[in-house]
């Protein structure tokens, strides 16, 4: 095994690595200069981009477009006032909960355990709120510069996008991993020092630290709640809004700029899946880690070893320097020249960096791990399992490659180069109807590799290291996340790269290039969603096991009647958080909707009585406020939901109701999750190749119509509800192994059944 030292050389070396890669792909993108200009009296114009004279800028008055400045500067204001309304709601409530988390733990079990939770509660938040404040401003800054690229061809408007999402993506790692590196060093130091005077049993202590390590990602997912419940809300009023007034009845392009909830749609982009994805996946990483330690802090032959019980940290940290090489092989190496490369290319990544990452995860596992280890659960001796520490690199490889295989599987069911996809788009020709049919279908039908998936993961992870073996597989899925955001990142980024090139009315070129990105960028993030949806049901497995162990539940016992009430209310929480949060989209949407219809209606007409939108000035303010004050008031309800509900029932019930209702929740959740993001997705993309006229029909026709439609009902599937429920099944989850010390015994079913005994 490796020296203690080694940890920590390993960690500091590979987060360098990470924040130097993040901070030199972010002044590549900043060599694209966007400020406001106009055309000089020879008719070129004044800015350079790379060199080489463009004419990005235009004038209010030509043509009645905007310049890409303020075009920019319109959905950058947008995002950071929506963020900083939700921030403002969000950080009073993480206040108001922490307090209650101290107050929970420190009464019912002890003040050590609820101090060093609450602090560790903050610590996640905060950095969860950085994360996704990070990824929203790169985002708006590659925007404007991925649609200037696109002047120039393919390949300089994919490496702008594709190093804006890697600016993302290697920067919330890093970040992350070093706040939970010197937190878990911290509690180490103080744990095996100072609090030793209290304990004399190292194991306890140890058991303790980790217990309270947990806060951590609770406070990560509790703000990627809030972040993809307001962010999905606001980014599909917008969207649903804009499609069905401005595109459906009024029968104006994508991303015209006459449209009054344009700027409003392209907002959401960036506060729903950028700021909104990367605080889900950070919540993924932290959790993911702290139940592993939480596992192997049972176990004696582990918790004596500081580099074994760091091997999350370890693991994540030579992830980073392998999606560092990773990157080069899109920017450097096989570089993308036409539009046939770009979808090829983003896959790749993916390829490479799971190819990369398995021998990486062998040596760790060799050199980290004692040849043989126990791993048990509790003080259960009939628990005990007999580990080999190459066992562990199985664990890791297989959540690794299930990975790999679910974003193949997503990309099959959601990309319009494959039968699916253009069996949606066929049915089209017969109206909405159909679509809306066979869009279900393909949703239905797609979650069922990505489980045998996930099925035959946990079988190989429990059968070779029990509940350990299953939090090791979700760190394998996790291991090259720092690719996995650059291309969910690289989505966003050229979607409202297209919407500033519509909008500041660019040639027909460059837009035809930023929409050939764009369909490739809603593969990738549908990609990126199962990718999130896979992790998150192994990672809220892993927690679900830690929690067990927490608590020394032996068995969940579906046939004892708390725990079979629990699994039925757990399997319809998902439906009854949908419900919520899709509502929340049809209001927001429908004030959207009217808001548009009120300034179309303004709209001056000519002598011949038909609408001049040349003379009309749409009020862009007025349906970012809409968006804004939906998403941040309606984000509340469902929120609560998640967050209330395993407390209520781990102290009125007991934890073996919980562990059925936590049971119940996540073979219901990751169904939902897989169906809607891949049927929405499949909607969009059937769309996208109607609208490039692979079918004969082209925009406006009656087919493209349909097609519309479909794709307006998935938006708030694909984007709202489906991405939410995988953080609903992980914080749950968290929320339980946190609050754990604190429920009655499993012995007494809970205070309710204390009152009636």
């Amino acid at each position: 095994m490796v020296a203690d030292s080694a940890v920590t050389i390993i960690v500091l070396v590979c987060v360098a690595v990470g924040l130097a890669t993040a901070a030199w792909f972010a002044q590549q993108v900043a060599q694209i200069k966007v400020v406001p200009g106009h055309y000089d009296e020879h008719g070129s114009a004044k800015q350079t981009l790379l060199g080489k004279s463009v004419a990005e800028h235009k004038t209010e008055d030509d043509e009645g477009h905007a310049d890409v400045f303020t075009i920019s500067k319109a959905i950058a204001e947008g995002a950071n006032a929506f963020l900083y309304q939700e921030y403002e709601f969000m950080g009073i409530f993480i206040v108001l909960f922490g307090i209650l988390l101290l107050v929970l733990l420190g009464t019912c079990h002890n003040w050590y355990s609820g101090l060093f939770s609450t602090l560790a509660f903050f610590c996640g938040a905060l950095t969860s709120v950085l994360s996704g404040f990070i990824g929203m401003r790169i985002a708006v800054f590659t925007n404007s510069r991925t649609a200037l690229s696109a002047r120039r061809g393919y390949e300089y408007a994919f490496d702008t996008a594709f190093k804006g999402g890697a600016v993302m993506g290697f920067a919330l790692v890093s970040l992350g991993l070093i706040v939970l590196f010197i937190l878990a060093n911290a509690y180490y130091l103080y744990y095996t020092h100072a609090f030793s005077r209290d304990h004399a049993d190292g194991q306890d202590q140890t058991k303790n630290m980790y217990e309270a390590l947990a806060g951590y990602g609770l406070g990560g997912s509790t703000v990627a709640l809030f972040g993809r419940v307001g962010g999905g809300i606001y980014t599909k009023a917008a969207d649903v809004g804009a499609d069905l007034a401005g595109k459906v009845e009024a029968g104006l392009r994508e991303d015209d700029h006459r449209n009054p909830a344009v700027i409003a749609d392209n907002v959401g982009d960036n506060v729903g899946d950028i700021a909104g994805m990367g605080a889900d996946l950070f919540g993924s990483f932290a959790e993911s880690a702290t139940a592993t330690m939480v596992i192997s802090a049972q176990s004696p032959s582990l918790y004596s070893s500081w580099p074994a019980m760091s091997f999350p940290l370890v693991l994540s940290a030579t992830g980073i320097v392998v999606c560092f090489f990773t990157s080069f092989v899109a920017t450097h190496l096989i570089k993308v020249k036409r539009q046939q490369d770009v979808e090829p290319s983003l896959k790749r990544q993916l390829l490479v960096s799971t190819f990369l990452m398995t021998p990486v995860a062998f040596v760790l596992a060799w050199t980290f791990f004692p040849d043989d280890f126990i791993i048990q659960r509790g003080d259960e001796l009939s628990t005990r399992k007999e580990v080999k520490n190459y066992y562990i690199f199985f664990t890791v490889a297989c959540g690794l490659w299930s990975g790999l295989i679910i974003g193949y599987i997503t990309e099959y069911y959601t990309s319009h180069s494959y039968v699916p996809v253009r069996e949606v788009a066929k049915s089209c020709e017969t109206g909405a109807a159909t679509n809306i049919i066979y869009g279900l279908a393909l949703g239905y039908k797609s979650v069922i590799i990505p489980v045998f998936c996930l099925a035959i993961t946990i079988y190989v992870g429990y059968s070779l290291a029990g509940m350990y073996g299953i939090a090791t597989a979700a760190l394998g899925i996790l291991s090259t996340l720092a690719i996995g955001l650059t291309i969910d990142a690289y989505g966003p980024i050229c979607d409202n790269a297209g919407g500033i090139a519509e909008m500041t009315g660019m040639p027909h070129d460059v837009r035809d290039i930023t929409d050939a990105l764009d369909a490739a960028g809603n593969t990738t993030a549908a990609i990126g969603k199962g990718f999130a949806i896979g992790s998150a049901a192994l990672v809220s497995l892993a927690l679900f096991g830690a929690f067990v162990t927490t608590v020394n539940l032996a068995q969940v016992d579906i046939l004892r009647p708390f725990q079979f009430a629990g699994l039925l209310v757990g399997a319809m929480l998902p439906y009854w958080f949908s419900a919520m949060t899709m509502k929340s989209v049809g209001e927001a949407a429908l004030a959207m909707v009217q808001e548009v219809r009120r300034q179309f209606s303004l709209v001056p007409t000519d002598e011949h009585g038909r609408k001049d939108f040349a003379r009309f000035k749409p009020d862009y303010a007025h349906c970012v406020a809409i968006s804004t004050k939906a998403a941040v008031y309606k984000m509340i309800p469902p929120g609560m939901l998640v967050m209330l509900t395993p407390i209520v029932a781990g102290f009125f019930f007991g934890v073996e109701a919980l562990a059925g209702l936590l049971a119940g929740a996540l073979v219901s959740g990751v169904q939902m999750a897989i169906s809607a993001s891949n049927t929405g997705g499949a909607w969009d993309n059937a769309k996208k190749y109607i609208e490039s006229g692979a079918t004969g029909s082209g925009k406006g026709s009656e087919q493209h119509k349909a097609a519309v439609i479909g794709d307006t009902v998935g938006d708030p599937l694909k984007d709202t509800s489906g991405p939410s429920l995988n953080i609903l099944i992980k914080l749950m989850a968290i929320i339980s192994l946190v609050f754990a010390p604190s429920f009655p015994s499993i012995h007494s079913g809970g205070l309710l059944s204390q009152l009636f005994s």
